[in-house]
């Protein structure tokens, strides 16, 4: 398993999968690893490990999640 405290294009991209997966999001072309910077990598893990230890989210969480993931993205992504 990899060590997701350590910054690294591949730890990244498990972050977003996991994030995706957990949300069970539809339309997941919107969030592919390569529109991040690992600038975000922390505030992208924090939001993978409050994901993850969630089982249900209400529509305004998910709204939220999205969009604080829309703010993370690379500008012109």
């Amino acid at each position: 398993m990899a060590d997701l405290n350590q910054p690294s294009v591949e730890n990244l991209s498990i972050l977003i999968e996991g994030i995706k997966a957990k949300l069970n999001m539809a339309n997941t072309a919107v969030m592919r690893p390569e529109d991040f910077d690992l600038e975000h990598y922390e505030d992208l893990l924090y939001l993978y490990n409050m994901v993850q230890k969630k089982s249900t989210f209400g529509i305004n969480e998910m709204t939220a999640i999205v969009e604080e993931l829309g703010q993370m993205r690379k500008q012109g992504s």
